[in-house]
Parts: C-alpha cells; structure tokens; sequence
C-alpha cells in the first residue's frame, strides 16, 4: 500500500457520504417507509467501508456498495422483527430493482420524493424543513439547529418524533399532484434555503460537514424547477441561490478575510450565472404571485445593479426589504434593512431600527446581529460599544 492511501480511501467514502447520503436514504425509506432505519441501515454502511475501504481499495461503484450493505442490513433488521408471509413481503420489496452486488445499477434519486413526505400535513409545520435537512442532506441537528435558532438537544427531540410520525402514520413517499401542494412547496423551499445557508457560511469549503451544500441545494432547487416550471416561488428561490453563489469567489480575500459587496472584484463574479439568475426572476414576475424568495432574489439583483452601475438605489433595497419583512416578521429581515436604512439616514437611524432583544432572544446567539450592531456603532464613532459587541458575536459564534 502506498504512502497516504488510507487516507485518500477514507477521504471517499466520506465523499461519498456527503454527497450521496440523501440520495441513498430517499431510496431506502421510499421502500421501506421507515426513515430512522433507513438512516440507521446507512450509517452502519458508512462505518463499514471506513473500516473495509482502506485495505481492499475503494469499489468502482462505491454508491452502490453502500447501498448493498444498508440494503443487507435493512434485511437483516427486518428478519429479526417480522416472521412468515409479512417479512417476505417486505424483503422482496428491499430487493427490488437490485443485483446481488448491485456494482451495475442505476440508483434512482427520490430525494424531492423525500423532502415532500418529510413536508406532509401530518408533519408538525415547524419542523418540517430541518427534518429534510437531516434526512436528504445528512446534517447532525446541531447545525440544523443553528440555521433555525433552536437548541441542538431540543432539534434533536424533534426530529426523531418526527421520524416516527412518518412510520407510524404511513406517509407515503411520492411527490404530491398540484392540489395537493398547498402548504408543502413551501417547506421543501426553505429546506433548501437553509442548506444552502449552511454551506454559504463555508465559503471556502474548509468544513467537512458543509462541503457540497451549496451545489446540492442548488441542484435540489432545479429539481424543483424542473417539475414545477410554473411555481413563481421555486423560481425565486433558484435565482436567489445563483446570483449568490455567482459571488462565490470574490467573497474572501487571499487571506480568508470577507470582501465586502461593495468593495468585491467583479472581475470575479460568474456573469452567466447572474444572466440565468435575472432570467428567472423575469419568469417569476409574470406568474403574479410575489412571495418571499422572489423578493430576496430581487435584492440580490439590485445589490448587483448597484455594484455594476455605480448607481445608489438604497431607496429601492429598503423598500424590497419592507415588502420581505411584511411577509415573514424575521428579525434577520429586520436586520438586514436596518444596514440597508443607514445608507440613507446614516447609523443612528439604522441602529433604532435594530430589532431589540428583548423581542426575540434567538438574536443572543446569532452572530451577523452582533456584527451589525458593532458596524453601525464604529460609523457612529461609539467605538468602545462596537468592541463590546464584536466580543459578544464572536462568544455567539463559538456556542454550540
């Protein structure tokens, strides 16, 4: 074995378990309608070829042999718990579609299948989107816990109820027909939206756990797309993500530090990306139902409007955010307009319009709050305030 091969073997199937991990469960639990063990059969799977993979290489189709040992150990579970006529049933319902090694097949992506059953009426609304996190994408509930300003132990209860409402009820796994959408598209919307959140945090792709969630949230929202070409909210949604991550590379300089909108190269920016970006929100504003990604993504165009032309439209920010604000009562909205105010007004305007505390303590422990409070302060000259609150964002960012 050469020098550095166990690592270079561990390193795929950790690869292979970021970025196949929703696509394998999906097709576990669409057959066996029970998420939990399909999350279970797969973990042990993982463990298995961390354990296997080093000495015997990695397997040409190392997704498949992943999905041949969940599948194996799904098996095995199931003979243990049924008997007679109701195990062979479910057995033969495991084995469909397979070989014996299953290194030839097809694996079929019922990911979007799983986000709409994890976005079920019997589902608890408010739980919703950080159960498909979880379940498609893998996230521990720690860092769903953090993209919903939740307790990690408090996520963690949740979601495993969730999990076996699923089971118990015996939601079906498949994607909804139109009338029945209602109250689903939207949660399968912010799913995505929080994943690509998470990966955004990363964006030099140095975090194991967030490597990949950007591409992923962004195929995951094309998905959406592609079978819903008429929804003006999945439309929203995708052109927010791209113009996003058309930014990507001027965000950090060669020293890591964040770049500024306003301050970035543009010479950096994906110009096609952003050119596909403005073309969806141009399908979006015929379809006459305005909604909340719709809106974020017409922020992010005049962000890019502004930085292109050189021309000051905070007027128009402000009033996009006013319209977001209107819709969703989030105080990271609230924020983000309180910047948006201080262009205008100056920093003591922004800073009263500062969502306070005391009306939402999730704000304690979220970071880009402190941030923007130490920003407005040190433009106001209150620089001792602004060192106080740089201190406390940074003991936010730093609690688990």
């Amino acid at each position: 074995m050469m020098p550095g091969e166990d690592a270079r073997t561990c390193d795929t199937a950790e690869t292979v378990a970021r970025r196949s991990y929703g696509k394998l469960v999906a097709f576990l639990a669409a057959r066996t309608r029970d998420m939990a063990a399909a999350e279970d059969a797969l973990s042990e799977a993982f463990a298995a070829a961390l354990e296997h993979w080093p000495v015997g290489g990695c397997p040409a189709n190392p997704e498949a042999w992943l999905l041949t040992v969940a599948r194996r150990k799904l098996i095995d579970s199931d003979r243990r718990k049924r008997s007679g006529e109701l195990a062979a049933g479910q057995l033969l319902i495991l084995g469909e579609g397979l070989d014996s090694t299953g290194q030839g097949m097809e694996i079929p992506d019922h990911r979007l299948a799983l986000m709409f059953t994890c976005a079920h009426p019997a589902i608890d609304a408010s739980i919703r989107a950080p159960l498909m996190l979880q379940a498609v994408l893998g996230l521990d509930a720690k860092m769903i816990a953090s993209a919903f300003l939740m307790s990690p132990s408090a996520m963690g209860k949740r979601l495993v109820r969730a999990k076996n409402k699923i089971r118990q009820a015996g939601i079906s796994f498949s994607i909804p027909q139109r009338d029945e959408l209602a109250g689903r598209l939207d949660a399968v919307l912010d799913a995505i939206y929080a994943a690509f959140s998470e990966g955004w945090a990363d964006p030099s792709g140095t975090a194991a756990a967030r490597r990949d969630l950007t591409g992923e949230a962004i195929y995951l929202a094309r998905l959406v797309v592609e079978v819903f070409p008429v929804e003006p909210e999945g439309l929203g949604l995708l052109a927010l993500l791209l113009h996003s991550q058309a930014r990507r590379r001027a965000r950090r300089d060669d020293n890591g530090d964040f770049v500024p909108l306003g301050a970035q190269d543009l010479s950096l920016w994906d110009l096609q990306m952003i050119a596909e970006a403005e073309a969806l929100l141009r399908r979006a504003s015929v379809l006459s139902n305005i909604g909340r990604y719709q809106l974020e993504g017409a922020l992010q165009s005049a962000h890019v409007h502004r930085c292109c032309t050189g021309q000051a439209n905070w007027a128009e920010v402000v009033r996009l955010y006013d319209a977001l604000f209107a819709l969703t009562a989030s105080p990271v909205v609230a924020i983000n307009r309180a910047v948006a105010l201080a262009e205008i007004h100056g920093a003591s305007a922004a800073l009263e319009a500062l969502p306070e505390l005391a009306s939402d303590a999730r704000l304690i422990q979220y970071q880009p709050y402190w941030a923007a409070r130490a920003e407005l302060l040190t433009q106001k000259g209150a620089a001792d305030e602004a060192f106080l609150c740089d201190i406390v964002g940074k003991e936010a960012q730093d609690t688990p």
